[in-house]
Formats: C-alpha cells, structure tokens, sequence
C-alpha cells in the first residue's frame, strides 16, 4: 500500500510574508490618511512605523526568494547565508524605528499642545492591533517551523507595530477623555515601547551576528545530534565533531570510525545512515560531511 504524499503546509513564509506586504500598505495608508485628516501626530507616528514594516516585508521576501536558490558556480556552499544578512537588516531597521519613535515622543512632550479630533484616528489604531498581533503569531509560527531567523525578526516588528498602535490608542484614548492637556500619556507611552524595541532589536542583531560568526548550536541541540550517530549501527566511534548555525539551519561534519574489514561499499552504506539518523533527529540539520575510518584493533 502506497504512503499518501506528504502534505505541504497552507501557511509557507512566502505566502505569510505576502499577506504581510498587502497587510501593512493597505493599514499605513490609511493610517496617513487619517492623520492628515484629523491632525493626529500619534497616528501618523504609527503611519511611519507601519511604513517600515512594508519595507522589512519586502526585503524578506527578497532574502527568501534569494535564501532558497541551490548551489551555483558563484556560491559552492549555497545562499543560506542571505537569510542571516536579512534578518539584521531587519533589527537594523528596528532599531532605526525606535530611534525614530523616542525622538517623536521627546519632541510631543516639549512642543505646546495642540488641538486635535482624536475619534477616527483611536478607532483606526485600536483596529490595527489585532490584526499586527495576528500577523505576528503566524509570522512567528512560520518562521520557528521553518527555522528561519529573518521571519522571526519580521514578526517581532509585527509585535512592535501591534505594541505602537497601543500607545497611540493609549494617548488617543487620554485626549478623548481628559482634553488636550493628556497628549503626554501617548508620549510617555511611546518611550517605554522605544525601549523595548530596543532590546528586541538588539538581540535579533546578536543572533544573526552569532550565524555570520559560525556560532555553534545549542548544547541540547548538539546532544541530540551526537546521540543519533551513537545509535547508529555500525559506528563503533567518531570524533572531529563540528556544527555551525547558518541561516537558521545547522551544517556539520564529523569523523566516525568503523570496522576496518568492512568493504569501501559497506563503509559507503555506514556513512549514509549516519546522515539519515542526524536529519531524523533534527529537521534542521541541512548538510552532514561524514569521513569514515578504520576504528584501531585492541
């Protein structure tokens, strides 16, 4: 009896990026709209940000268009390395957005109140937050299933877009309710969501820096890929046992050592199964180099 074919998944980072893309230009459009129409500085400071999110957008779908081409004469070891390159682009560009949101909310804090009609832009941002959120934990779903760090970077700055149409819904609301004299709670507000994005920025930025450096996996990670090659039949033991992050996914190479009356043939068959075993064990695991040896006789 025949194995069904594996099913592909509905949501792939194409087509949640693509949603994305329609997502945020539809939403900062409006948004600006808004803002021109009502005087709003907090909802044109959202209108920006959701700006940027279309940018990062597109640029992730370049990375991922570019990430997922094979080998070719230019590039031997492939281009997963794209994927790394976009993902700090993104925290660059994170960082850049809270740079741009602490200096809008300083000069709110400082500059003379000014009147404007709070209803229509509070509406249009506290609409926008769940939908931010949804694109965030599908982004985020994605980009863990798929083990790729610049969808992971994009849907934290889903999550931060989510987090700035709070303050700006936060101050709206205060003005709403208390009158012109409350448009610094939307300031305050926008500072602390500065910081955070600050961090969240920074450790996108540490994590793809760590991939350029050919930083290892994790220690569980490790174990488990040296746990399959013990179990693999026919190792008797191996050494010279390396891993690197690259793209969100782990390359490696490893030595192991095997009966010296085995045939070139059987050896062949040894170091395949090994291969099967490290990529049943880990789906991320890419690309396994195995060298076989003749184990020494006692």
């Amino acid at each position: 009896m025949e194995e069904p074919p594996e099913r592909r998944p509905v949501l792939t980072a194409r087509s949640v990026t693509l949603a994305a893309i329609a997502t945020d230009a539809a939403m900062s459009a409006a948004k600006l709209v808004v803002a021109v129409l009502s005087g709003s500085q907090a909802i044109l400071a959202d209108s920006l940000h959701g700006a940027s999110d279309l940018v990062t957008d597109l640029v992730v779908l370049a990375g991922l268009a570019v990430s997922d081409k094979p080998a070719d004469a230019h590039h031997h070891y492939g281009h997963r390395r794209v994927g790394t390159l976009v993902a700090m682009s993104v925290g660059a560009t994170l960082l850049v957005a809270a740079a741009w949101i602490a200096y809008r909310s300083i000069v709110s804090m400082n500059a003379p109140t000014s009147h404007i009609r709070p209803a229509l832009p509070l509406w249009i941002a506290v609409a926008s937050i769940p939908v931010k959120e949804l694109l965030y934990q599908i982004t985020r779903h994605v980009g863990h299933r798929e083990s790729d760090l610049s969808l992971i970077a994009n849907a934290w700055h889903h999550r931060t877009d989510a987090l700035t149409s709070v303050a700006a819904a936060v101050g709206l609301a205060g003005v709403l309710l208390g009158g012109p004299e409350w448009q610094k709670l939307d300031a305050l507000t926008a500072l602390v969501l500065a910081a955070f994005l600050v961090l969240v920025a920074v450790r996108i930025i540490h994590k793809s820096a760590a991939e350029l450096a050919d930083h290892a996996p994790s220690p569980e990670t490790l174990e488990a890929i040296q746990q399959a090659v013990r179990g693999t039949e026919g190792v008797k033991t191996f050494h010279a046992f390396r891993a690197r992050q690259i793209g969100g996914k782990v390359e490696m190479d490893i030595h192991v050592q095997v009966d010296p009356d085995l045939s070139v043939g059987e050896g062949h068959d040894i170091a395949s199964a090994v291969r099967r075993s490290v990529k049943d064990a880990d789906r991320r695991v890419v690309s396994v180099i195995v060298h076989v040896e003749p184990a020494h006789r006692h």
